[in-house]
């Protein structure tokens, strides 16, 4: 906070913090909190006017100014990644800050939402779910990227956070949606896809699970697509798209917003097109609940990894199963023993459909998603009692 209160008053604005009535724990990675309230105190930065004052209260952390506040309708965008209202267009950031804040607080599941008043100024509020009551001295130190090695992303955290937080530092151009990617013939596509560029399809996994092109990796579009396609292709990576029909450009846009400018174009009608390819598209394996049981009571059982959030395994999990979170599969993708067939699940598939397309994508053959996730597995009946 001092440095950054330093700034605001060098730019010639007024700064005050009001403490809370108490301190609060929460667990967080301290590292990332503190890049999140410094995007937030940046952002009151950008958009001053001489003698604002910026109020930043404790316990509850809000950023508050009375700067030119933000006009109603932009303000269901402001989280959005290369988003910039009108008011910034002559200056400012590459309109990604805001969005890392909300990803980076989503991560420790919190919120944080913006509101403006008419007579200006703008409010920021974070939340975070507050740490369970112990013991002061007994609360564990939150993992920081500063223990870690350099160049590695704290757990939980997809790669892309660090991508944008250094694209946020530079200026960037607006997404131009006249310039988007445009539609591509079959061999148009064929060729980028063989001179490196990932496929990304954007269908459900049950679209994708039948027939899809051989090393497609299938983020569905319908659920936290943007953020799910961060976290398996990186951004700076050549890629051409697979989109549900008449949401192509919906599609592209998107992971324009996170950074991704370097989509060469999208399949155009991929259902028409797909017969033509028929040598190089492959289905998904995929396991019932019931078949993963047999399997796993067999003489040489799969693998099962679980790629949900730490949260979630923590209220119940296959037994023997391996567990990395969606967000860290891609960098720990070297963790999973080669040696025998992967089953992957989820909550209910969809984040499965992700992890296993990720896992060919890289090289792993025999891998299968459970149909239905955990939820389906939870439903087996009870073995009887004997």
């Amino acid at each position: 906070m001092a440095e950054r209160e330093a700034e605001l008053r060098t730019a010639g604005l007024t700064v005050c913090t009001v403490p809370g009535p108490a301190a609060l724990l929460v667990r967080a990675d301290a590292d990332r909190l503190h890049q999140a309230l410094g995007n937030l105190l940046s952002n009151a930065a950008r958009h001053y006017r001489p003698g604002d004052t910026v109020t930043v209260t404790t316990t509850l952390v809000e950023v508050a100014d009375t700067g030119p506040g933000i006009p109603a309708e932009e303000l269901p965008h402001v989280f959005d990644r290369l988003w910039r209202g009108a008011r910034a267009r002559a200056g400012g950031g590459s309109g990604i800050g805001l969005a890392v804040v909300k990803e980076l607080v989503t991560a420790h599941g919190g919120t944080v939402t913006a509101d403006s008043g008419p007579s200006g100024g703008t409010r920021l509020t974070l939340r975070l779910p507050r740490a369970a009551p112990m013991d002061h001295g007994s609360f564990p130190a939150p993992a920081s990227s500063r223990d870690l090695p350099p160049g590695q992303i704290p757990l939980g955290v997809p790669a892309y956070f660090v991508y944008d937080a250094i694209l946020n530092r530079k200026e960037h151009g607006l997404f131009d949606e006249a310039a988007a990617p445009r539609p591509l013939s079959a061999a148009e596509f064929m060729d980028r896809r063989a001179a490196g560029a990932v496929v990304l399809d954007a269908r459900s996994p049950q679209d994708f699970a039948p027939g899809h092109l051989r090393g497609s990796v299938n983020v569905p579009a319908d659920g936290r697509f943007a953020e799910q396609a961060g976290m398996v292709v990186a951004p700076e990576q050549d890629a051409v798209v697979i989109a549900p029909q008449d949401r192509e450009e919906e599609v592209v846009t998107r992971l324009a917003r996170i950074g991704f400018d370097k989509v060469g174009g999208y399949l155009r009608e991929p259902e028409g097109a797909f017969p033509a390819l028929a040598d190089e598209m492959e289905q998904a394996g995929r396991l019932t609940a019931d078949e993963l049981c047999h399997l796993l009571d067999g003489d040489e059982p799969p693998l099962v990894l679980d790629v949900r959030n730490t949260a979630e395994r923590e209220e119940g999990f296959i037994e023997g199963s391996l567990h990395i979170p969606l967000a860290e599969l891609a960098r720990r993708i070297d963790e999973i023993p080669a040696d025998r067939p992967l089953v992957v699940h989820c909550a209910g598939g969809h984040r499965s459909s992700i992890a296993a397309s990720l896992l060919r994508h890289q090289g792993r053959t025999d891998v299968s998603n459970l149909l239905g996730g955990y939820g389906a597995w939870l439903a087996l009946p009870a073995p009887a009692d004997v």
